[in-house]
């Protein structure tokens, strides 16, 4: 249900890109904007490990420092059908978790201090199946994707706004201008939504895939449960460009109008969902 969700927002996200870009700029001016949206977040995601362990202060987590969690990661890879990805650790005391890389053969997965001092051995290998679910379902080249299309937009706009200051002025009289307008507001609007929408449905799948492979699904769910009592109460020092990577967003809003905008579903969800999985 999930991966289907999930294309119907890609291809939402598509159309949204086609009509409203091409009111915004025109033809040339999305094939410019596509391009250069492109070549930026080629370049993400092909260093996007080495981008997320530097923003995030992650250092490697040798076999000697942390014997069972490698023994953990090792024998949740085999489970999962993935090569073992790279560990390392944050110096955060706030329990959290991500993953990256742009396939499964160039995976990481990266702990905080603080998760690793919270959860018990069942709750951390359902943190860590969850990670690498990610690495599994290929959603850095998802997310590269989706951003490909909203910086594309988010150029178009502003694009537009330079056009209409700048330009000349001949078309007043009818809608153009009013097009236009409307166009380069809703245009990233839409496309920030409909990206966090895509994030979000990424995350209840990597939620069903990582409790499918840990044979769990109590041990995520109390992970998460714990997990949400501690991540507001304690800073975590990152960029805020990383947030969509961790397991619970770093920097999360409540209620309102802010679910719209959020990369992460509710975290009381996201528990229901898990305990309907035993």
């Amino acid at each position: 249900m999930h991966k289907m969700k999930t294309f119907m927002l890609m291809f939402a996200l598509f159309i949204v890109f086609i009509f409203l870009g091409g009111a915004i700029a025109g033809e040339d001016g999305m094939v410019m904007a596509f391009i250069f949206a492109l070549g930026i977040n080629f370049l993400s995601y092909w260093h996007s490990d080495k981008i997320a362990i530097k923003m995030t202060k992650a250092k490697p987590l040798s076999e000697q420092e942390a014997p069972e969690i490698h023994d953990m990661v090792r024998r949740l890879s085999n489970k999962a059908r993935i090569p073992m990805p790279k560990i390392y650790i944050t110096p955060s005391s706030q329990p959290n978790a991500f993953a990256t890389g742009r396939n499964p053969a160039n995976g990481v997965v990266a702990v905080t201090r603080g998760i690793v001092n919270l959860l018990n051995r069942d709750e951390l290998e359902g943190v860590i199946a969850h990670e690498l679910a990610h690495i599994k379902n290929r959603d850095t080249l998802i997310s590269t994707i989706a951003a490909v299309m909203a910086g594309a937009l988010a150029f178009l706009a502003r694009m537009g706004r330079y056009r209409m200051i700048f330009g000349r002025r001949r078309r007043n009289n009818d809608g153009g201008a009013l097009l236009q307008i409307a166009a380069m507001i809703l245009a990233p609007l839409a496309a920030v939504i409909i990206k966090m929408a895509i994030s979000r449905s990424r995350e209840y799948l990597a939620d069903q895939e990582g409790a499918r492979i840990a044979g769990k699904p109590d041990g995520l769910a109390n992970a998460l449960q714990k997990m949400q009592r501690h991540v507001h109460g304690k800073q975590m020092k990152v960029n805020e460009a990383t947030s969509h990577m961790f397991i619970l967003n770093p920097f999360s809003g409540r209620g309102g109008m802010t679910k719209l905008f959020s990369s992460h579903p509710p975290t009381e969800e996201r528990i229901q969902k898990l305990r309907t999985m035993r």
